[in-house]
């Protein structure tokens, strides 16, 4: 084989090489670009827990033992998947969650810091009509309030808070599962898509 035939072989598996990896990169899904840049609030249900747990004691949120609690499979998957957004380079800003203990180790362990308020907290049976409804409508604020510039806010609270605030099309939504929502400016917001707990690490490992 000439010289310049090598030469020709090399470049035509070069120019290859690169035209995988560019269509690689533009497979990714034009969300998780937009999300590079910051402006959506990205709401998740606590990581996976111990279903033989329950919350005993929910009138006092200080006695973490009566609670239900992430399971070792639950902290491995948040810290996976505040790893992979670090991978992705999506940036985080405030981390709002529930004052339920496996809520705030979730916004914890995936993203090092937790802002515990009552206003993402399930009520349940223990709270009156109108103090869950005005949990719905708090959930709905933060959904369609804008970040910080050049940050995603996150949320992390419960399966009842998700499915009164965004309907019943979240009725299977599974632990440690993401929605994500665009604030449109005027208070409302818009619903993007929803991101399994395992699909983070996927995403992240396709961009490299």
């Amino acid at each position: 084989m000439s010289l310049a035939r090598v030469f020709f072989c090399a470049m035509l598996a070069l120019w290859s090489l690169t035209v995988t990896t560019h269509a690689q990169t533009q497979a990714q899904p034009e969300w998780l670009n937009s999300l590079r840049a910051g402006g959506y609030v990205i709401v998740i249900r606590h990581g996976a827990t111990y279903m033989d747990q329950a919350d005993t004691d929910p009138l006092n949120l200080s006695n973490v033992a009566k609670q239900r609690q992430l399971n070792d499979a639950g902290r491995a998957k948040a810290k996976e998947m505040g790893e992979a957004f670090r991978r992705l380079q999506i940036p985080v800003g405030p981390v709002v969650t529930s004052m339920f203990f496996r809520a705030i180790e979730t916004g914890r362990l995936a993203f090092g810091d937790a802002v515990p308020t009552v206003d993402v907290a399930e009520g349940g049976l223990v709270v009156t009509p109108v103090e869950n409804n005005r949990r719905t409508a708090a959930m709905r604020k933060l959904a369609g309030t804008a970040p910080p510039a050049g940050t995603n806010v996150v949320v992390v609270s419960h399966k009842p808070n998700i499915l009164d605030a965004f309907g019943k099309d979240w009725f299977d939504i599974r632990e440690g599962e993401a929605s994500v929502f665009k604030p449109d400016g005027s208070g409302g917001y818009k619903f993007i898509v929803r991101v399994q707990a395992d699909e983070w690490k996927k995403l992240a490992e396709s961009t490299h």
